[in-house]
């Protein structure tokens, strides 16, 4: 039985840190003697003293033997998986592995529509071949839920030498699919089930909350420890369970897309987050969750806006909901919610992103009472300040009809194909040489390979109209496209 409140990349990097030696090694800085003046007034001395190099003491990422490889094992045991690798690159890095250790070029992989662009990368990288299913999704609202079991079952009749299913659990609006279910379908046609569970470290510390993806049968699932626990950002853990992943394959995808010099101090956060949760993650939990239903019982009251609440009735697109996530719809006051974030910024709360008709807020163990109350009187002076007469159908803009992409060649060879520049007018119907997604979720609405029609293009130029930001293109202003040639 492993002791949960070791540390041991915290212990070794505090005595590399203390131990007196005169460094002649990376990084340049040399402990931060030669860090910039504005930078330690910033951040202060002490943290440069902890930026080291995989020094003997500190172990190596990719072939860990001592401190790492210890640290490692403990993760995997809290988080309930047979094997964890820290991840210096975020999940980002993760997603990409996952699918370049599960399939070769040309090989075929069922995933959802709304999925991270990290994913689209992930094609690009190992020449897998995309099989979408559109995701269950809600007009009135304008949420995307999760993939059916039904629809997973129907996608696999019509491609049985798919290589893998992945998913995304859960979304970033809190909501989970009936991810058990989709595991037994995936198992039944033998293929793993790989998981984007980037906003669902949380999970497994509270029987309050969603299950985890390995309790419900995930074979691998990556998670960013620093979105909604206590490491530091770029942070994050991939998990797996069973032998339906390739292990010496997986630490080789890993090696493809991993930093050859980590950093120590993002690794030792992930050592002291997991000791954290290990020991006090059930109590840290439900004080969130006590925060998060006071937050979701006021707003609720507040004219005009609404809370995203999981229906008695729900389907399997919409099977759970993680309730330390409030998505407010702001529709009813006649805004976006990009408006509504620019508003309640300036009065001094920032959520977490803006939609056409919602804003999201995560609530962690990091927020406090006052950050709550404080939520709840800002969302009262925005609904003051536009009251229920103003209502128009200004964001009641449907995306559902324009989520059925047609894939004309690989993301892969779109990708490295010769391309063009184009004004917007002129591309439809071309295919798509870049990724166009508006961002934050970060989930695109055209990949490289897809054909652009005149429905993706309307809805991308309402987007930048009312306010939101379009990333991944090379023109940011959305005049022009990239097509292939």
């Amino acid at each position: 039985m492993l002791n949960q409140n070791q540390t041991p990349l915290i212990d070794a990097l505090k005595a590399c840190k203390t131990r007196p030696h005169t460094p002649f090694y990376t990084p340049g800085h040399k402990r931060g003697a030669g860090i910039s003046p504005i930078l330690t007034d910033l951040l202060g001395e002490n943290l440069f003293r902890a930026d080291l190099t995989e020094l003997a003491e500190l172990d190596n990422l990719f072939t860990p033997e001592n401190a790492i490889l210890q640290a490692q094992e403990l993760a995997a045991a809290a988080f309930g998986a047979d094997k964890t690798w820290f991840l210096v690159n975020g999940s980002t890095c993760g997603i990409q592995a996952a699918i370049i250790a599960t399939c070769n070029a040309g090989d075929q992989i069922i995933l959802p529509r709304n999925v991270h662009s990290s994913v689209i990368s992930g094609l690009i990288l190992s020449g897998a071949v995309p099989i979408f299913i559109n995701p269950e999704y809600d007009g009135n609202l304008d949420v995307a839920y999760s993939i059916t079991p039904q629809s997973l079952e129907d996608t696999l009749l019509k491609h049985p030498d798919a290589k893998a299913v992945l998913m995304v659990y859960p979304s970033y609006y809190g909501v989970c699919g009936n991810l058990r279910s989709l595991a037994e379908i995936a198992h039944k046609y033998h293929l793993p089930l790989l998981v984007d569970e980037a906003h669902g470290s949380h999970f497994h510390f509270h029987p309050h909350l969603p299950n985890s993806a390995l309790s419900l049968g995930a074979d691998l699932t990556v998670q960013s420890i620093h979105k909604t626990l206590g490491s530091m950002t770029q942070s994050s853990m991939l998990h797996i369970q069973g032998n339906r992943i390739n292990i010496d394959r997986l630490n080789k995808s890993l090696q493809l897309v991993q930093s050859t010099s980590p950093s120590f101090i993002l690794l030792a956060s992930l050592d002291a987050a997991r000791q954290q949760m290990a020991i006090h993650g059930e109590k840290l939990l439900s004080q969130t969750l006590e925060l998060a239903n006071i937050a979701r019982n006021e707003i609720n009251q507040i004219d005009g806006l609404s809370i995203l609440q999981l229906c008695q009735n729900h389907n399997s697109g919409f099977f759970a909901l993680d309730k330390t996530r409030l998505t407010v719809n702001v529709s009813q006051l006649g805004i976006t919610g990009f408006t509504a974030e620019d508003i309640i910024n300036e009065m001094g709360v920032t959520p977490e992103f803006s939609s056409l008709q919602n804003l999201i807020f995560i609530i962690s163990i990091g927020n406090t009472e006052n950050d709550i109350y404080q939520l709840i009187q800002t969302l009262f002076n925005l609904a003051e300040n536009y009251p229920l007469t103003k209502k128009t159908n200004l964001c009641k803009n449907r995306h559902d009809d324009i989520i059925a992409h047609i894939m004309s060649i690989s993301p892969r060879e779109a990708f490295f194909a010769n391309s063009e520049t184009l004004s917007l007018e002129r591309t439809e119907n071309r295919i798509c040489a870049e990724v166009i997604c508006p961002y934050p979720p970060g989930i695109p609405l055209l990949i490289p390979g897809e054909i652009i029609t005149k429905e993706a293009l309307n809805y991308l130029q309402n987007i930048h109209k009312m306010g939101g930001f379009i990333s991944g293109c090379a023109d940011s202003s959305l005049q022009t496209l990239k097509v292939v040639r």
